[in-house]
Parts: structure tokens; sequence; C-alpha cells
């Protein structure tokens, strides 16, 4: 690991005016170039490093910061600061109570040592975990090379949507139900201008950019993620499948928010997928068949194959469908009976 300096800011602007680069920029600058990059919780970060992947020269520690680490209601909702760990989001009785979804999702990732120290920001700016990506000896697309190695070689874990030129999934659990949930994410930048993307909108499929996974700028931080208020009607479920219990990524999630009537049809449906492509994934078929219907186990196996409309697996990936099939029905079924 290369040296560097360390830089403890207390605002806001100091934090936004140290933090020159992206960490996807700082990992294609050229040598000479100063960088200083944003450390939340430090897991994903820390792990770039010591593999010799990034090496910037400053490290912008945003622990000092006040203000980032609270989670406020407001009229129009929930506000979580990005700084906020995942135990403490899994544990707060707000989220249990109006999101449980979310409290389940982040409950359940990585390991107790890890939610104790990784932060929701982070978790959602952390960058692809694609074995090819993370090795030094493979220039992938992602890190400005000319070829997905995955496409052709161990493509077990990668996408099943979207991944005709890059096959990463997303690596946060979290990311899946907030994408359901509506959620947006505050950006601020060192002018103090802030914005509010819909976190669905903030993330950037590979069409649009290779080398990036979110419209993150430089010198801009990502403050807060704000939840919407829900209707007493919104019924939601998260499940997901790893190969293991703990301390592992999924190998598919699928997260189901409802809004059903009164009567017990479905007004609104919001049905999006995990470790399924290079962002989360919209199942808008899925979406479309609950819509003002009564939902039942009929139902919900129709919506579980329509949501797979358009998959193109790759040739170690294809068991992701039935999987996916699976757990989308019984998650559809769950949150409609919650």
């Amino acid at each position: 690991m290369n040296h560097f300096s360390w830089a403890s800011p207390t605002t806001i602007p100091e934090a936004t005016s140290a933090a020159s680069a992206i960490v996807a920029e700082a990992m294609t600058a050229p040598g000479g170039s100063t960088t200083g990059v944003v450390k939340a919780g430090g897991i994903d970060l820390l792990d770039l490093m010591k593999e010799g992947m990034l090496a910037p020269d400053t490290l912008v520690n945003l622990a000092t910061v006040s203000g980032l680490d609270g989670i406020a209601e407001e009229k129009d909702g929930l506000r979580i600061g990005a700084m906020v760990t995942l135990a403490h989001l899994a544990a707060h009785p707000l989220i249990r109570q109006r999101y449980p979804a979310l409290a389940e999702a982040v409950g359940a990732s990585a390991s107790p040592q890890i939610r104790n120290v990784a932060t929701l920001g982070g978790n959602l700016l952390q960058r692809p975990r694609c074995w090819y990506f993370r090795a030094k000896d493979f220039h992938c697309l992602r890190k400005g090379g000319g070829h997905c190695f995955a496409l052709t070689g161990e493509n077990q874990y990668h996408a099943i949507f979207d991944n005709q030129s890059c096959a990463i999934v997303h690596p946060s659990t979290a990311a899946t139900v907030l994408v359901a949930l509506g959620a947006q994410v505050e950006l601020v930048n060192a002018n103090g201008v802030s914005r509010t993307p819909l976190l669905e909108e903030f993330f950037i499929p590979p069409e649009r950019d290779l080398q990036r996974e979110n419209d993150l700028h430089p010198h801009e931080i990502l403050t807060a993620i704000h939840l919407p208020a829900l209707a007493g009607s919104l019924r939601m479920a998260h499940l997901k499948q790893g190969e293991k219990d703990s301390f592992d990524w999924p190998l598919a999630d699928v997260a189901v928010v409802l809004d059903m009537a009164a009567e017990g049809r479905c007004i609104h449906a919001a049905v999006v997928l995990g470790a399924a492509a290079p962002v989360p994934h919209r199942a808008s078929a899925a979406e479309y068949l609950l819509i003002g219907q009564h939902i039942d186990a009929v139902l919900a196996a129709r919506a579980s194959k329509a949501a797979l409309e358009g998959a193109r697996p790759l040739g170690k990936n294809a068991y992701k469908l039935p999987l996916f099939e699976t757990l989308i029905r019984r998650a559809v079924l769950k949150a409609a009976n919650a």
C-alpha cells in the first residue's frame, strides 16, 4: 500500500473541497495525478488500496463531519445520514416498523463486525465485486481496458440482464430495497449546491458509462438517503439467496413493494431484482401484471415468469433463472399477505 495523507474535515464544505476525485476516476488516473477520495466506513476503499488498485494521495475521512450519522423523521418521510452504519440502520425502531424490508436486507448483509463499521452511503457506492475487476492482472473494460473477461470466463455470479458489454452485478443488497421504495440520494458539492435524484436514476448502467456505477461527481459527497413517507396500505418484502447464510453476497435478491386497496386489489407495485444486472433491475413486466389485480399464487407465478423476460444468462449462470423465479413468486406473496 502506498503512502497517503489523511484529512479530517469537520464540515461538508471542507469535505467536498478535499474530495477531488471519485474512486472510479482515481483508479484510472495517470501516474502523478493528485487525488483525494472520500472514506466512509472504509470497507471497500481499503480493499482496493490493499490490492494495489487504488493509490489516492489523500483519504478524506467523513467520520469527523457532523450531521451525517443520524436518522431523522421529516414531514415527507425519513432522512438517513450517509454515515449511518448498517447495524444502526437495521436496529432502528422507525426502520423496523415502517420499512421492514430494508431492516431485513441490511441486517443480513455481510457479518456483524462489518455491519458495525460499514455505512449505508459506502454500501451504495461500493465498486463491483467481479473477480476480474478486482484482480490487477485483468485490465477489463471497467478499468479502462478493452474486454469484459466475464462474458466468456467464470461468470457464475454475474448478470443475466444487460450483460452484453459488462457483466457485473450491483453489489449492494440495500440498493435493491431502496430502489423499490423510491428512495432519493442527497448530494452536495463544493459550492453548497445540493441535488436529490432518485437512487434508481443515480445508478449508471454500462451502456451509459463503462467505468462508473453512479453519477457522483468530483468535489461532491453523498450526504443522505431520503425515504418517502409510506401509506398505511403499503406492504413490502425482501428475499435473498446466497451460497452461505452469512457473510456472503447474494446469488439473487428480490424486493417487492405493493400498495393494496382495502378490497385486496393491488394499486401499485414495485418489483426490483438485485444480483441480476449492473444496476438494480426493475421488473416492469411483473409490475404491470400485478397492478389492478387481486394477488394469489397463480398471479404471483405469472409475475415471476414475466419478471425474467429479456434475461440473457451467460455460460455458467443460467441457474439464476429458476432461482429468481422462485424468489419473486415468494416475495410477491409475502408482501401481498403482510
